[in-house]
């Protein structure tokens, strides 16, 4: 019972499956013997189809060797220069015939080189000659001397050379001492020159002889017909004209019919010629090959015996050899392997090992997975506490980065620190990668592009995450002349190349410093360059000298907010001019942030004043603080977490334009008689402030803002709206109206009026005069 139990579970060895294939490669020679008398005619028919294909590749390649040379030369002749100088230059009769001699000449050297071709010459039909090698004649004498046979009259010969149409083969007599013969021709008609000036064409001939001496040449044609057929089927040339074979595949225009493959007791096989448009035909009797049949089934049925025979005992012999090496295979992952179950050990040695192989690949796979990724960690803490000055360690950096297979050019170092800017828009964009990937592979591709820019120029940069900041240490190369300028065009190509795929860098780099104490203090530098994009911006490159040589050198001026301004800031926001408080707050950080940039700790500075002055404008419009606040929840927050001067000018706008709205909304639903009033007072004290100093010079439209704690170019405005003219005109038309008063009584002269009613020089006091009065005051002295 068990020795069955056994068996019955041997039936899933590799041992059964290789018998059974072999049993069934046995099999086939007996099934073969079965179907091989059904399949005796298609084997015939194929074997005839593969003698006959060969046959006729034999003709075509003996055949198109001399039909490529007559085409070859029919092309020299229709590309010799002479040949298109006479046929479509504009020779004059006289030099005509000399080209055409010319011409003839050198068809001697033709001649010589193409000795298998019986004759060529071409037809000029311009000169109503023949040009042939080493003479010329008129075309009736050339074709009596080539031709002169009663099967191709002279007109007729003429509509054959003058026929319209690519190069064709024809069959043309020629006569050769007296005798006639038969001849296969090339002619190639010349194309028509320019106004459908006549040509002529190129005729090449050889012998029919030679081509039957080919036919006859060719081995295993036996009893069969050669035919070399011409493109519409018109047989050029045969070995066998009169066979009986031919007759039945003529058709009563003369044309073979390819298109049937048997006639009677004859089949038909056909080549395309690989040169020309000819085909050439095998017309063979069918009886030729049942004598190969008989042949051919006594050869299947040895073979038949053979191939049992021998596959016998090879079965045996390979059955044997090949399970020999899989055994041991199989009873040593058996010892490996203690816990293997009776049944799966009876089971198929080949999938068994398989699955002994896959386990091995997967703990392989595991543990260099879990490997790697320790030593993803192990590097980035270890450069991380390089980055903050930790050099008590129990392993000397030189030590780990050999372990962590990172070479390093040389003992001076820098650090560039990278801050990415669009990271949450970034993540946005890549929504169908899960959050923890997306996570590993934004670093990831930060890393590999700066580390391999980084080797690009001949460094060694090595990559790590620090402070929510990339952080790249990068190994200098000994011969670095220009180390920092090379480190800027590096983080240059970076910016450019990682912005294609959406991602926005800020790049600082620190200074370049030796020995491992060194990279603390150059990370420290990258640190303090990447505070300062607050005032230079994002998407930048902050280096940390140029910053450094901008904080020691000499500035013009500093910080730059004064009260008066301050309060000219919140009389304007109060007055709902959204337009002149944005170009008041633009003002302020264009001389604050100009051509001499603040400090990092006056920037800020400024930028918490200019908060307060709103909280200030808030304050003071009353009614509108609570709304504001209640609308705005997360303003402040919003404020303060700007990372730059600009990004926090913005949340102000925003703001700003909140308040002035708010204060446009209440002046004019205040606007009373009181409002009215004091308008009118303020253009009131206004035009007695300019009665009182109008001959001063240097009164102007600031000035007099300034008197009345107003922006000036508010003040016009206010005034204009209440007058209907500006400061300006108002403090011309004060200064004139004095001025006339003055010329009128004609004791000074124009030049001492014009300063006395506040005018430098006089030439500014007449163009003014002439605006305002339509003459000069010339001109008004005479009329008063």
């Amino acid at each position: 019972m068990n020795k069955i139990r056994r068996l019955w579970n041997k039936r899933r060895s590799v041992v059964v499956a290789w018998l059974l294939s072999y049993s069934a490669v046995l099999l086939l020679p007996i099934l073969i013997s079965f179907v091989n008398a059904a399949a005796a005619d298609r084997a015939l028919q194929s074997e005839i189809h593969r003698a006959n294909d060969s046959l006729l590749e034999q003709v075509r390649y003996t055949m198109d060797k001399q039909i490529d040379l007559m085409k070859r030369l029919s092309m020299e002749i229709a590309w010799n220069d002479k040949l298109q100088t006479l046929m479509y230059s504009s020779q004059s009769a006289r030099e005509a015939p000399y080209t055409a001699y010319q011409l003839s000449d050198e068809f001697r050297m033709y001649k010589t080189s193409y000795a298998s071709i019986a004759e060529f010459y071409v037809v000029w039909e311009r000169g109503d000659s023949v040009i042939r090698p080493g003479n010329i004649r008129d075309a009736e004498t050339a074709y009596r001397t080539i031709h002169n046979s009663k099967a191709l009259s002279f007109e007729k010969w003429k509509a054959e050379t003058q026929r319209e149409g690519p190069g064709r083969f024809i069959e043309l007599p020629r006569s050769d001492a007296g005798k006639e013969q038969s001849s296969i021709a090339y002619v190639y008609r010349l194309p028509d020159g320019l106004n459908g000036k006549l040509t002529g064409a190129v005729v090449v001939m050889a012998d029919s002889s030679g081509f039957q001496a080919d036919f006859e040449s060719i081995s295993g044609l036996g009893g069969g017909v050669l035919l070399m057929l011409d493109p519409d089927g018109r047989p050029l040339l045969t070995n066998r004209p009169d066979a009986p074979e031919l007759q039945a595949f003529l058709g009563a225009d003369g044309r073979v019919s390819l298109a049937e493959g048997k006639a009677g007791d004859a089949e038909l096989f056909h080549i395309r010629s690989a040169v020309s448009g000819l085909r050439y035909a095998l017309i063979i009797p069918s009886s030729l090959y049942w004598e190969k049949a008989e042949y051919v089934r006594r050869f299947t049925a040895s073979s038949i015996a053979v191939s049992l025979l021998g596959a016998g005992v090879l079965t045996w012999f390979f059955l044997r050899r090949n399970y020999s090496p899989i055994r041991g295979l199989v009873r040593s992952i058996d010892e490996r392997e203690a816990d293997v179950p009776e049944g799966r050990a009876e089971g198929n040695e080949l999938k068994r090992i398989e699955q002994a192989i896959r386990r091995a690949r997967s703990e392989k796979e595991r543990i260099a997975e879990q490997l790697q990724k320790h030593q993803q960690v192990l590097r980035a803490n270890m450069l991380q506490r390089l980055f903050k000055g930790r050099l008590d360690t129990p392993v000397s950096y030189e030590e780990a980065f050999r372990s962590f297979r990172m070479p390093l050019r040389s003992d001076r170092f820098a650090v560039l620190l990278l801050a990415l800017e669009n990271e949450d828009s970034l993540h946005e964009t890549l929504s169908g990668i899960e959050a923890a990937e997306r996570r590993r592979l934004i670093p990831f591709i930060i890393a590999n592009v700066v580390e391999e820019l980084c080797a690009k120029a001949g460094h060694a940069g090595y990559m790590a995450e620090s402070d929510d900041l990339h952080a790249c240490l990068v190994s200098l190369r000994p011969d670095a002349a220009d180390a920092e300028a090379e480190l800027r065009a590096a983080a240059s190509e970076a910016q450019a190349f990682l912005r294609r795929y959406g991602m926005e860098l800020t790049v600082s780099i620190g200074g370049i410093h030796g020995g491992w104490a060194g990279v603390a203090v150059a990370y420290q530098e990258a640190v303090d360059a990447m505070e300062y994009r607050m005032l230079l911006g994002k998407t930048g490159i902050l280096s940390y000298r140029d910053i450094r040589m901008e904080s020691r050198a000499p500035s013009g001026k500093g910080y730059d907010y004064p009260l008066q301004e301050e309060q000219q800031l919140i009389n304007i926001i109060k007055a709902g001019d959204l337009e002149q408080a944005a170009a008041c707050m633009d003002e302020i950080a264009e001389r604050n942030f100009g051509n001499a940039p603040l400090s990092l700790g006056m920037a800020r500075c400024l930028m918490f004043n200019l908060l307060a002055t709103m909280l200030k404008a808030i304050h003071e419009l009353g009614e509108g603080e609570e709304r504001v606040l209640e609308e705005h929840p997360g303003w402040m927050e919003r404020i303060m977490a700007s990372t730059t001067f600009g990004e926090m000018q913005e949340e102000l706008l925003r703001l700003l334009a909140e308040v002035c709205a708010i204060a446009r909304t209440r002046r004019d639903a205040q606007v009373s008689q009181e409002r009215q009033r004091s308008l009118r007072e303020l253009v009131a004290g206004v035009n007695r402030f300019i009665e009182a100093n109008y001959m001063d010079a240097s009164l102007n439209v600031n000035g007099i803002g300034e008197q009345f704690a107003m922006k000036g170019s508010y003040l016009s405005r206010l005034y204009r709206s209440q007058t209907g003219e500006g400061l300006l005109d108002s403090i011309h038309r004060t200064r004139i109206s004095r001025a006339k008063l003055l010329i009128e009584g004609k004791r000074e002269s124009i030049s001492e009026i014009s300063r006395q009613v506040g005018y430098n020089d006089s030439a500014t006091f007449i163009r003014v005069f002439k605006k305002y009065e339509g003459i000069t005051p010339g001109k008004y002295r005479e009329l008063a």
